[in-house]
């Protein structure tokens, strides 16, 4: 690829004179524009700036018509420069006239000019400007030429933000009005606190070498920190998650000593950057490269690399330490407020006071969603442009129940959250109390209530919830969270420590499920346009049999002497089911020749996931030992509905008659097979999902740890007999909404599907 550091130094050195000359800004501005036009063979070149409303102003300009400069005016998105500015990114196109975007300013007089090249002015992560260059014959700009014009953005932007242009007036009004957000919920809960960023933009403190020497020997001392630091890390007890953390940071720390990427920096100084501003041009690139990839595995490895930029910078500035600023018992919450976030980072923060998480970047697959899902903080993810909106110290307010983000509230709004925060805190005192409670109805019919989960954190819940056991447990969390794949003997310990943690208590191991949009970096796969219905689970699992029979040996030897319980995910026909097992007892049978002691019992079920499987399952009898319906995957299947369509996400429901009468014909079809059946899935946790779910039969139920107290108080106020003739009656009429039939019915017998 193009070197990115070509600038001349020529250009460099003349740039810090302008920067030093004692002139008034305008005049400073004019200098600079015909610097760059002379420099880079440019017909002209122009500055915009954002004012307060949110317009391009043209600010100096060398090329085009003087008397336009401070007269003419650009909204956002209106022109090239206004898409520059709208989405953050550079434009080179060579015969801009054509372009769909051309906005024709003729008061400039910009008529003859065709090849147009413009960049983001950046501060803080935020647009507060425009600089272009224009040449009139159709050229193509070079790749070191946009870097050079990015560089010199860069040094604007100091220009720009200077109090004589007033900008940090601007930007100060702006932080004081309310902003109200809305993104999707990664865990539900209501924070509020605040805002501490997470790795907050780092300006460069200067831009130019003095002495480069002098810049590549900070350089290298910066490095020697970020080793350190990242050796402290390794060095670390860091719990809840075994040994992933501990190889995303090894992973972190073959990055560090990467010699390309140190290169990369020097050569930046020995074109005339300060450290800081060489370290700053690297991460700008590979912030833009990580916006183009699609491919989940190098977005990964991009965002590593822009953490350790953050780092270097951060090092540099002398504020490396700022996570250890407050105390872990410090009394003041904070919410933590990121672009994205890693497992491994958000575990740097300890034990800190997180009231709450906001992500403006999020996937399906977030590994820090995990985590602080594990963790009980309230996260909400996916609000673009988040980053625009705060500043550090700002309050904050999350609410974890519909996705809103309240920044910088009004005291009426802070005292009504409050006030929910309050009712929420005494409903989980209320749960508390239900744990060691029977899971039973009015009349004494029982119900089990297992967790779902896949972290260590998740684990702790069995005793605060009093969860009959684990009704899944994810096993490929740990292969999503590792570089490498993990090795048998790593996985052994982890699935030990998971039935150690469940201390005699059920637990229903389910193989990997992967493939599709949850992709392992060492293998690779074709992208599909729909990765829902894929290559996945255990489709994929089949097709890699040395992977898959790994894990299942790892499942056999971790389970001597105790029961296993093994599933497999997403099983369409019965031959895949007996090819499965036929593996497993192929393990088995490898695992006792070696002299392995043997699990005390083992049962081998599968996930029903799929309506096609509902209706072949009499060909399992006698050979299938359960059964759990996963209602998150067949919900989806049963209406052909993404769940992950927003457009779509809330017209097909979970309480709709045609999807509860399938799941009844299911349980009965299980019920006739002899086979137990369960069911998996949010839906179990929601009360009166899990109250059609009783109704229709089912007597076991596998949620996430929020739902079992709510469900199991729903279950205790319930006289499931009374009730199962009504509702027969409701999924048999015509009534519009099965949903609110449920709910009235509830109110007249008081049934608790909530605090009301």
């Amino acid at each position: 690829m193009p070197d990115s550091f070509s600038i001349p130094r020529l250009l460099m050195n003349r740039l810090r004179t302008v920067m030093a000359e004692d002139v008034d800004p305008e005049t400073r501005l004019r200098s600079v524009v015909q610097l760059i036009a002379n420099t880079m063979v440019a017909d002209v070149c122009s500055i915009y700036r954002r004012v307060d409303d949110g317009r391009l102003e043209l600010l100096a300009t060398e090329g085009l018509r003087q008397d336009a400069v401070h007269r003419t005016y650009l909204a956002e998105g209106e022109g090239l420069v206004g898409q520059i500015a709208k989405n953050a990114e550079y434009l080179s196109i060579q015969d801009a006239p054509r372009h769909p975007s051309f906005s024709y300013r003729p008061e400039t007089g910009e008529d003859p000019y065709h090849a147009f090249l413009g960049v983001p002015i950046l501060r803080a992560g935020q647009v507060i400007g425009v600089l272009t260059v224009q040449n009139q014959s159709d050229r193509c700009y070079q790749d070191d030429e946009i870097d050079s014009l990015q560089t010199i953005a860069m040094v604007l932007a100091e220009i720009l933000s200077s109090a004589d242009y007033d900008q940090d007036a601007i930007d100060s009004a702006r932080s004081l009005r309310p902003v109200n957000l809305k993104g999707r919920v990664l865990c539900d809960g209501i924070g509020m606190g605040r805002i501490r960023l997470h790795d907050p933009v780092i300006s460069a403190a200067k831009f130019f070498a003095e002495d480069s020497e002098l810049e590549e020997r900070r350089l290298d001392v910066a490095f020697e920190e970020l080793n350190r630091s990242i050796d402290r890390l390794l060095s670390a007890e860091i719990g809840g998650l075994w040994d992933e953390p501990r190889e995303v940071i090894e992973a972190y720390k073959l990055l560090a000593s990467d010699p390309a990427w140190a290169e990369r920096l020097r050569e930046g100084i020995r074109n005339g950057l300060s450290a800081e501003a060489a370290i700053d041009r690297l991460r700008r690139e590979h912030r833009a490269r990580f916006e183009k990839v699609k491919d989940s595995y190098l977005r990964e490895r991009l965002h590593d690399l822009e953490d350790l930029d953050n780092r270097l910078l951060r090092i540099l500035a002398g504020t490396d330490d700022e996570r250890a600023a407050s105390s872990p018992d410090s009394d003041v919450p904070e919410v933590l407020v990121a672009r994205r976030l890693g497992p491994a980072e958000l575990l740097e923060y300890g034990r800190l006071n997180l009231a709450a998480i906001v992500l403006e970047e999020v996937s399906t697959s977030s590994h820090a969603a995990i985590v602080a899902r594990g963790a009980g903080i309230p996260t909400v993810g996916g609000i673009k442009g988040l980053l625009n909106h705060v500043a550090r110290g700002d309050m904050v307010v999350v609410d974890g129940e519909d996705g809103s983000v309240h920044i910088r509230p009004d005291e009426a709004l802070i005292e009504a959250f409050g006030e929910r925060k309050k009712l929420l805190s005494e409903r989980q005192a209320a749960f508390l109390a239900l744990r060691s409670e029977p899971s039973e109805t009015l009349d004494h019919v029982p119900v089990k209530l297992f967790l779902n989960a896949g972290l260590g954190l998740d684990l702790d819940h069995l005793e605060s919830t009093g969860a009959e056991g684990l009704g899944l447990f994810r096993t490929e969390f740990q292969f999503l969270m590792s570089d490498t794949l993990p090795t048998i003997s790593e996985q052994v310990a982890l699935y030990q420590t998971v039935l150690d943690r469940s201390d005699g208590r059920q637990v229903y191991f389910r193989t990997l499920d992967l493939g599709g949009d949850k992709l392992l970096p060492n293998l690779n796969a074709t992208r599909e346009e729909n990765p829902a219905l894929g290559w996945r689970s255990i489709r994929f699992a089949l097709d890699r049999p040395g992977l898959f029979r790994r894990q299942l040996r790892a499942l056999v030897r971790a389970a001597q002497g105790r029961a296993l319980s093994v599933m497999f995910p997403m099983v369409t026909h019965a031959s895949e089911f007996r090819e499965a097992r036929r593996l497993l007892e192929k393990e088995l049978s490898w695992n006792l020749a070696r002299g392995y002691r043997p699990p005390s019992e083992v049962k081998v079920g599968a996930m029903l996931e799929t309506p096609a499987f509902a209706y072949g399952l009499d060909a399992l009898k006698g050979e299938v030992d359960f059964i759990s319906v996963g209602t998150n995957d067949m919900l989806q299947f049963f209406h052909a509905a993404d769940r992950m369509t927003p457009m779509i996400s809330d017209r097909y429901h979970f309480v709709s008659r045609p999807f509860i009468r399938f799941l009844k014909q299911v349980r009965e079809t299980c019920e006739n097979l002899e086979i137990p059946v369960s069911i998996c899935g949010e839906g179990a946790g929601d009360p009166i999902k899990a109250l059609c779910l009783v109704a229709i039969g089912y007597r076991g139920l596998s949620m996430p740890a929020g739902g079992i107290g709510p469900v199991k108080r729903m279950l205790r106020s319930l006289n499931l007999r009374d009730f199962q003739s009504d509702f027969d009656d409701l999924l048999n009429n015509s009534s519009p909404s099965l949903h609110n039939s449920l709910l009235e019915f509830a109110r007249r017998h008081r049934i608790k599907l909530s605090d009301d």
